[in-house]
């Protein structure tokens, strides 16, 4: 099942994709799950599946605005060096254990936002994710039990300044307003089985600059979320990203950086296309 947050004549609600379109669970749920989240909280898959079985769509995509799958997550982890491609490309050593930050849910904007190249820098690069979403939290989580505290998977573009992170800070250079974005839905954990098991491509204008399979991670999911599980008490509604495979900008000579008027795309096989335009920030 394929679960989205979205906006419809001024309204916000959260449904799940049918065919081309959505089925509004917020209406049809009211007064169970106001949001999304309520309903990963309440481990709800079973109902939302009830609800949506044999429903035709209440809205056409045209008829809809995209959200942040979770607009309202409770924490972004952010795993950097994850990749043995991108270690390798970026001359660095495998890393002996996960290289963890934070994301502010302010950074992202949804599937068909636009990013915002911010006018301090030029150097606006992209990285294609995979990303977890936690249903059921914990603390000090056994790997061989941590799939089953995942709720579904979805897609962030993590979107990196890079002088001001190699120059100023990692959490400076991954936190500017509206720099990456995440999308345009989540799949539950039942439509993928094995989440080492998809392909990762990212596109800007078209051209595909990064192309790996996820079996190409260091640090497996279930490795981290029993890590971070380790330090942090874990909730319903963390959203964790996994890493980007090689073939970011920086690394690349000439260096290759999003411009406005670029679009683009992270694809990740069973879940879907997030998209978005990149614009110029506002002087």
């Amino acid at each position: 099942m394929k679960l989205l947050s979205f906006t419809q004549a001024g309204r916000d609600s959260w449904g799940a994709v049918v065919g081309d379109g959505v089925v509004d669970l917020g209406a049809r749920l009211a007064g169970r799950y106001r949001r999304l989240r309520d309903a990963i909280e309440a481990d709800a898959s079973g109902d939302l599946a009830a609800a949506a079985a044999g429903a035709g769509a209440d809205f056409r995509w045209s008829e809809i605005g995209f959200r942040l799958p979770l607009p309202d997550p409770e924490r972004v982890f952010c795993i950097g060096r994850n990749y043995r491609g991108h270690v390798a490309e970026a001359g660095h050593k495998l890393p002996e254990q996960p290289s963890l930050f934070l994301r502010l849910a302010a950074s992202l904007v949804p599937h068909g936002g636009a990013l915002v190249r911010p006018r301090v820098s030029n150097d606006f690069d992209y990285e294609g994710e995979l990303a977890v979403v936690i249903g059921k939290g914990g603390r000090h989580i056994a790997r061989a039990d941590a799939l089953g505290h995942v709720f579904g998977y979805t897609i962030l573009n993590d979107g990196s300044v890079r002088d001001y992170q190699f120059k100023h800070s990692l959490i400076v250079g991954k936190n500017f307003a509206r720099t990456g974005s995440c999308g345009p839905w989540l799949v539950t954990r039942d439509e993928i089985p094995d989440p080492a098991q998809l392909h990762l491509a990212t596109r800007l204008n078209g051209v595909e600059v990064q192309s790996s399979g996820t079996d190409d991670l260091i640090f497996d999911i279930p490795t981290i979320i029993s890590y971070i599980s380790s330090f942090t008490p874990l909730v319903a509604g963390d959203v964790i990203a996994t890493g980007t495979p090689e073939g970011v900008g920086f690394a690349r000579t000439p260096p290759l950086w999003m411009k406005p008027g670029d679009v683009i795309e992270v694809e990740i096989s069973s879940i879907g296309v997030l998209r978005n335009a990149v614009i110029a920030e506002e002087a």
